[in-house]
């Protein structure tokens, strides 16, 4: 291996036995029925390494088994039938952030991420029943239904001192469980209308960044757009599907499209999010929706209003499912350049994941620590009195990290400084 550990114990070396990089199937494939990787998805990969030093947890463990090329070739074995789908198999599953930073740089263009979605499928139903039982709980009756959203962020005041410092540390100290959105909401008298909009509202993002939202709409009415909040939506099923629940995910995909049947264009504000419905087509057939994230959206469409000043620093920070799924990165930067007064930096190794990863810090605390502190330092290097993120998960990750750092720095979504300079 190329060196010693500096972080968090390594998962050990050994992959499973017979996993190989390249081969020909030897047997009938050890993967049980439904979803699993595609065989033709695991060739496109060569094994070239060129992804090593883009992953973030073959970055803190130097293991191979810890890098997307080692878990393809786990993925490889298994489905020539020369492993199965065992505990070592899941930990080296589980230990994936699915960040995506390697399809970014992979010139055969590896579909990882679909790849990790399906072999997560084939490890759920082996877990161990109180793993199951949470996982059930949260991924098929929470998040799809906005009614428990809504009870969970009530309830949090009482429920907070139970969870475990950790969790504490993540979760905003104020949540909305009963604030609702307009239907419908029209650029202010004068202001010619460009077209009408839909926002998703999202699960977590409108229960605990519910203002967020509600800039969303602002800055979208302000700038011509007639925005129209759809009702019967729910959560879109990013996490469901991160999480091998493809089950879930595909039933909130018909819900989506049932909620935003008559939408010409779906404003998502959330960077999980906006990447996950993108993929919808690769879930259920037919089922593509005109979405669009936010921050290309306005840099794309172009901002008819002009802001007012905000003389603040910024750090911009790059969720990795704008930056690595969706390739935005300039978009937003040339938005908020819009903004008098606002200076913005780059974060150092701004394209490095922060750790979140959807439910990432509750099942990989020691990984995800170490790659919160480490984003938390490369913010407070910058001297911003602000850091910018685009994605609910990442928010939260940075914000208990900058706490946990004594940072006096404010976790703000960018459509909030937009807001701002517009006096919302």
């Amino acid at each position: 291996m190329a060196s010693e550990p500096h972080g968090p114990s390594p998962l050990g070396a050994d992959l499973p036995e017979g996993a190989r990089f390249i081969g020909t199937a030897m047997a009938s494939p050890g993967w049980a029925s439904g979803d699993a990787p595609a065989t033709v998805d695991l060739d496109t990969c060569v094994a070239c390494g060129l992804c090593l030093p883009h992953c973030p947890t073959y970055q803190l463990t130097r293991e191979e088994s810890a890098s997307p090329r080692g878990r393809i070739a786990a993925m490889r074995a298994v489905d020539q039938g020369v492993a199965g789908v065992d505990p070592t198999f899941s930990a080296f599953m589980d230990r994936c952030l699915v960040c995506r930073a390697c399809e970014d740089v992979c010139p055969s263009h590896v579909p990882f991420g679909r790849m990790m979605e399906r072999a997560r499928s084939q490890i759920e139903p082996r877990r161990g029943a109180p793993a199951r039982l949470v996982r059930w709980l949260a991924f098929h009756w929470v998040l799809p239904h906005p009614s428990a959203i809504r009870a969970a962020a009530a309830l949090q005041p009482a429920a907070r001192m139970l969870l475990p410092r950790r969790l504490r540390t993540m979760m905003p100290r104020r949540a909305h469980p009963f604030a609702r959105l307009p239907v419908r909401t029209d650029p202010p008298a004068g202001t010619a209308v460009r077209g009408t909009v839909a926002l998703l509202a999202g699960c977590v993002q409108d229960r605990w960044f519910h203002e967020v939202n509600r800039a969303t709409i602002r800055v979208l009415a302000r700038n011509g757009w007639r925005v129209e909040v759809p009702r019967g939506q729910a959560c879109c099923g990013a996490l469901a599907a991160h999480n091998g629940r493809l089950e879930v995910a595909r039933r909130l995909v018909k819900r989506a499209r049932h909620a935003f049947a008559k939408a010409d264009a779906i404003i998502v504000n959330a960077a999980g999010c906006s990447a996950h419905m993108r993929d919808y087509g690769e879930l259920a057939e037919g089922a593509a929706l005109p979405v669009h994230d936010l921050m290309r959206f306005l840099h794309d469409e172009g901002l008819r209003d002009e802001p007012g000043p905000l003389p603040v620093t910024v750090a911009y920070h790059d969720a990795c499912h704008a930056l690595r799924a969706q390739g935005i990165h300039a978009e937003p930067r040339a938005v908020l350049g819009r903004i008098p007064g606002l200076t913005l930096m780059d974060i150092p190794d701004g394209d490095r994941c922060c750790g979140a990863a959807g439910t990432y810090a509750v099942t990989q605390p020691e990984l995800s620590e170490a790659l919160r502190r480490a984003r938390a330092d490369a913010v407070m290097s910058t001297g911003a009195t602000i850091v910018a993120s685009a994605n609910p998960g990442c928010a939260m990750q940075l914000g208990a990290g900058l706490r946990d750092a004594g940072a006096r720095v404010e976790v703000v979504h960018p459509i909030q400084l937009l807001d701002r300079a517009y006096g919302g």
